[in-house]
């Protein structure tokens, strides 16, 4: 898939756990686990906006299109 989820790697910049993320965006560690692994195929943008808001991002750094 040419998007490529960096979830996992700006988690560990800011040193918050997948439990903690979790319960902090309102989703189920299994959801978690399903958008890290980039096994999603989509996501809400109420979604986005917290996970940014919580890991003091932007959209752009937990998602980056490469050419497959």
């Amino acid at each position: 898939m040419p998007i490529v989820v960096n979830l996992d790697v700006m988690m560990a910049k800011r040193k918050i756990s997948s439990g903690e993320l979790a319960e902090k965006i309102d989703i189920t560690p299994a959801n978690l686990s399903i958008l890290k692994t980039g096994k999603a195929k989509a996501i809400r943008f109420s979604t986005l906006e917290k996970i940014c808001e919580i890991l003091e991002c932007q959209p752009g750094d937990i998602l980056e299109y490469t050419e497959e």
